[in-house]
């Protein structure tokens, strides 16, 4: 019982979502969706936050507590969790108050800090992905040095055809492999849709049948 009712639950309340999605009909457009779906989102919502608030407090004391790899930085989560958590009882969320003042001064110049090492991460990734050892590899080198010279001055300047072939590479073989991808990323979700509408895929129950 203690997996047959989730069960129940998730097959139901897909089949719902199913009917919802592609039914116009009054019932499931508006009774459904805006008095019953959406009510229930927003009170799940603070169980939601509350249960990752829990595990997350779970794994930091573990992980203090076994002195794992890096055990130390755990003490900055409940620090900066503590922190933030009084900013916001006590100063409250408006501008100009302490959490907004964390929020600008803190999190976002570390948001920015991750987001500038993707670059250095891109170029290694392109360095290992560029090197011509197959004729694979090397239409890909040449079609993403077209690419890049005609997004800057310098790429016009040696010639005035650069952008119309930059721009037919992007149009024809660049979004003829993200179709495909899209398609295979549809397909997937499509399939593991079924799965668990079905009952056949049961891992987020924690394993077993």
């Amino acid at each position: 019982m203690k997996k047959t009712i989730p069960l129940l639950i998730v097959i139901i309340g897909g089949l719902i979502w199913v009917a919802w999605a592609f039914s116009p009909h009054y019932v499931l457009q508006e009774v459904f969706y805006n008095q019953f779906y959406l009510p229930w989102v927003y009170a799940m919502s603070s169980f939601a936050m509350l249960l990752g608030v829990l595990s997350l407090t779970m794994m930091h004391s573990a992980k203090i507590k076994r002195k794992a790899p890096k055990w130390q930085f755990s003490w900055f989560f409940f620090a900066s969790f503590i922190a933030t958590c009084l900013a916001g009882f006590i100063g409250g969320t408006q501008k100009g108050g302490l959490f907004m003042w964390m929020f600008e001064n803190v999190q976002m110049p570390m948001s920015a800090t991750m987001f500038s090492l993707l670059a250095f991460y891109m170029a290694s990734a392109a360095y290992k992905a560029f090197r011509a050892r197959s004729p694979e590899a090397t239409v890909l080198l040449i079609a993403a040095i077209v690419v890049m010279l005609a997004q800057v001055p310098l790429g016009v300047k040696i010639s005035k055809h650069l952008p119309t072939i930059s721009q037919w590479i992007l149009d024809v073989p660049n979004l003829a492999s993200k179709r495909g991808i899209m398609l295979g990323v549809g397909l997937g979700s499509v399939a593991t849709s079924l799965k668990i509408l079905l009952g056949i895929e049961r891992s987020y129950l924690g394993g077993g049948d």
